[in-house]
């Protein structure tokens, strides 16, 4: 009942976001903006574990791992403004961002960084 509670949530917020978008770009581009994920995340996580040691493991990864996400957030939009098909430029913008992920992650093990 937990999990599926979780779920309803997580999903209410996300539905939301997307139809206060269709009559209002900006206000659902804060929502978006905020680190809602991040905050159930947290939320979810400290819930069921009480530990903030993980709260705060996974608040300064997310952090590091907010550099390579930027890709999808230039590639989408460049590659619609091409006028290329949404779908091809969804997964393009995908893709693009994974390469990024890989390569970061790399990065951070060549240079051993600890995050």
């Amino acid at each position: 009942m937990y999990l599926f509670l979780k779920t309803i949530i997580t999903v209410a917020i996300i539905v939301a976001v997307s139809e206060i978008a269709k009559k209002y770009t900006w206000a659902a581009a804060i929502l978006v903006s905020l680190p809602l994920t991040s905050l159930l995340a947290f939320i979810w996580l400290y819930w069921d574990t009480k530990d903030t040691q993980k709260v705060i493991d996974l608040s300064l990864s997310t952090i590091v791992m907010t550099i390579p996400s930027i890709v999808f957030f230039i590639v989408l939009p460049v590659m619609l403004k091409m006028k290329q098909n949404f779908t091809i430029s969804l997964f393009c913008a995908v893709i693009s961002t994974s390469i990024a992920y890989f390569l970061f992650m790399l990065i951070i093990k060549k240079f051993n960084l600890n995050f």
